[in-house]
């Protein structure tokens, strides 16, 4: 793994981390809790992120998304600056459920058959929301080739994305921002 931006990490301790009693999604309890959106929804954060990430996704990739809400900021952000240096990446978000009108589905956005997609998520404890979107880009007709996480608080989503036959890639883990991981 890469060493973490000094200046990605900064930006993410003064904006996206905050400590106290939180109550997480899994209902466990922690001392700190990290909302990474706070990072990827600001225009410095957004480039952090864009740069990091670009420095470890593959040429071969050609599309980038995930699980909606986590993933939005960062995919739509990514791609952006890709664009602005010349490389291809449609982007996507997978829905929570499907959508029965209009235009139907879970898929929302670029993400073609075919595709070799880089699955995001903003921050992940345990890794379930992007391993739900890796199984709906397969059923796609698209390959997840990495997950690839702002933040990794947990310490478990690497075993979980290799269990699923995917490489997993943090830009910055808890240990990094100074904190243990959450575990499974």
């Amino acid at each position: 793994m890469t060493e973490p931006s000094a200046a990605l990490v900064e930006h993410l301790l003064k904006y996206s981390i905050r400590t106290g009693d939180f109550t997480l999604k899994s209902g466990r309890s922690s001392n700190w809790f990290c909302d990474s959106k706070q990072t990827a929804c600001r225009p410095e954060g957004i480039l952090l992120i864009a740069e990091a990430a670009l420095e470890v996704i593959g040429d071969d990739v050609t599309a980038i998304g995930g699980l909606t809400a986590g993933a939005d900021p960062v995919a739509f952000g990514i791609a952006a600056v890709a664009a602005t240096r010349g490389r291809d990446l449609r982007s996507f978000s997978i829905r929570k459920e499907s959508k029965d009108h209009g235009v139907q589905g879970r898929l929302a956005g670029a993400l073609q058959p075919g595709d070799r997609v880089v699955i995001c998520e903003d921050t992940v404890t345990r890794g379930k929301s992007p391993l739900e979107a890796a199984q709906a880009v397969r059923e796609l007709g698209a390959e997840p080739v990495l997950i690839l996480s702002v933040v990794d608080r947990g310490g478990t989503c690497e075993a979980a994305a290799q269990a699923a036959g995917i490489p997993f890639h943090p830009l910055v883990t808890a240990l990094d921002l100074g904190f243990p991981y959450e575990g499974p």
